[in-house]
């Protein structure tokens, strides 16, 4: 993917959605419209339904495949990553400025190219499962310390093993969705035996991103670690809102409940790990190494800063 590749769509500078991204997502045009697949670019979408429509996914794996003409992703998702590349190629070559195919066709192009503001976002998939991990180590040591001490904030188990739980998977809401904030059972305040039912006075947030999985595994089989990007579609920023008073006095002794399962927000496009690839960088060391099965053969990560903004002032940074 050049760097340098232009789009015949406009594109501000310093867009989030440049040609070199095309996030994936799902939209309605209008309306009471049907959802379908979509892309970003600059301050458009494009209708996949259109271009699939009019015979322009034309690859071996897509040519006969229905998935853009479903109201979620997971049927492309479900396909794997030869087929997600395959899309992504084809993208690239129909948006990018010497491709005529799109640029010069007006009817074609009105109907498969929809201004950003005329669209409404609805979640990208059905959302089977969820689990969140604790792969942040200052993340992990700082909510140790909320809820234990600073002496015994980071568990002895992090160092080797992938610490998560299961969500409520129908909490799932992408950005813009109201969140209600909860109420439940906090432990007794002093100089009082029972605990109270009232609304969390402690309502916090968790700037995270979350990985949506494609093809899935044969019960009772793995994915080896090396294997693990082959079944990453892509990943999308989170936000796990959290009522830590509630969480604090259930979560002894089987983790978070009610505390963690209220509402999860999720942003509508999903980046996928072809756009990412520029990003990558080595992973920080791991000490001590990890057991075998856990051993990447090669390890990294990505560089990528989030903030979290409260109108206009930085409330929070991070990578």
């Amino acid at each position: 993917m050049a760097s340098s590749m232009k789009s015949f769509v406009d594109v501000a500078p310093g867009s989030q959605f440049p040609i070199q991204n095309l996030p994936f997502g799902v939209f309605r045009p209008s309306s009471g419209a049907t959802p379908r697949p979509g892309v970003a670019i600059g301050d458009s979408v494009v209708d996949l339904s259109v271009l699939s429509d009019a015979g322009l996914f034309s690859g071996p794996l897509l040519s006969n495949s229905t998935c853009f003409s479903q109201t979620s992703l997971n049927a492309f998702m479900a396909l794997g990553r030869p087929a997600w590349k395959e899309a992504r190629v084809t993208l690239q070559k129909l948006l990018s400025a010497d491709e005529p195919t799109l640029r010069d066709n007006d009817e074609l192009r009105s109907k498969a190219i929809i201004p950003m503001s005329k669209v409404k976002m609805e979640m990208p998939a059905v959302i089977g499962d969820y689990t969140d991990f604790f792969s942040s180590k200052e993340h992990a040591t700082n909510t140790g310390t909320i809820f234990r001490s600073k002496e015994l904030a980071l568990p002895a188990n992090w160092l080797h093993v992938p610490i998560g739980y299961h969500g409520r998977a129908s909490s799932v809401v992408i950005s813009g969705t109201d969140i209600r904030r909860p109420r439940g059972q906090t432990a007794p305040p002093d100089g009082k035996k029972s605990p109270e039912f009232k609304p969390s006075a402690v309502l916090d947030f968790e700037l995270e991103m979350a990985v949506f999985a494609g093809p899935g595994n044969e019960l009772g089989t793995t994915v080896s670690v090396d294997d693990a990007p082959n079944h990453i579609f892509g990943f999308v920023i989170m936000n796990d809102w959290s009522a830590r008073d509630i969480q604090k006095w259930e979560y002894v002794p089987l983790g978070p409940f009610l505390g963690k399962s209220f509402g999860t927000t999720i942003s509508p496009w999903i980046v996928t790990l072809e756009a990412l690839e520029p990003f990558i960088c080595d992973a920080p060391v791991q000490d001590p190494p990890a057991l075998p099965y856990l051993t990447e053969k090669k390890r990294f990560t990505y560089d990528i800063p989030l903030q979290v903004l409260d109108s206009m002032p930085t409330a929070c940074s991070s990578h």
